[in-house]
């Protein structure tokens, strides 16, 4: 958000939406990042439930590249079940990205063929 977007309709913290941040890691494959439900006054809200994020990182010829990706997940167990499957597939949509980047930058530029390119 730019400070532009500031206005007095949404310059407030929604207090019906707040969450407690938690990371947890096995200090090598990645971190999972728990974000739970609270009320405005701090306390769990067990109406909601809690939302986890999986970090990892990538190599690649340039450096590393971080992955984000939701996993979908009731508990810290199962999240850390299900974080490998969620970086896969978060990897797969970044490459996938890519190649269609790569198309579309590819699309503007006309090769000739068997043929000489003569300049004016």
């Amino acid at each position: 958000m730019s400070l532009d977007a500031i206005t007095p309709e949404n310059d407030t913290v929604n207090l019906d939406n707040l969450y407690r941040q938690e990371t947890y890691t096995d200090m090598g494959f990645g971190t999972i990042q728990v974000l739970r439900p609270v009320t405005a006054d701090g306390a769990d809200d067990p109406k909601r439930t809690p939302v986890f994020l999986g970090t990892a990182q990538i190599m690649t010829p340039h450096g590393p590249i971080p992955v984000q990706a939701d996993i979908k997940a009731d508990t810290l167990r199962a999240a850390c079940i299900a974080f490998p499957d969620a970086i896969k597939e978060a990897v797969n949509d970044l490459l996938e990205q890519a190649k269609a980047f790569e198309r579309e930058r590819q699309g503007g530029i006309v090769i000739p063929r068997g043929g000489k390119l003569e300049l004016p």
